[in-house]
């Protein structure tokens, strides 16, 4: 089992937002009630866009980092939103 989750997030206001997580479904609803990252708290709801699971912390976090430097055309390739 992957427990280390790479994900995307679709804003509110159509930005998207990347992170890591070990749980999934508990991260996503944190973002909703407020308590996630400062970047989403005044941009709810968010929806969960994209999703790559890794055996390593550092696998995951090395691709968070990955998504993260793309551009914005680059990101709504990779989930799907073109």
């Amino acid at each position: 089992m992957s427990d280390h989750a790479v994900y995307v997030l679709e804003c509110a206001d159509g930005s998207l937002y990347t992170g890591y997580t070990t749980d999934l479904e508990r991260r996503v609803g944190e973002h909703n009630a407020g308590e996630g990252a400062k970047y989403t708290r005044g941009r709810t709801p968010v929806e969960l866009r994209y999703t790559e699971r890794f055996d390593s912390k550092s696998a995951a976090m090395s691709r968070e980092y990955e998504i993260k430097q793309l551009t914005r055309q680059q990101k709504e390739r990779l989930v799907g939103l073109e």
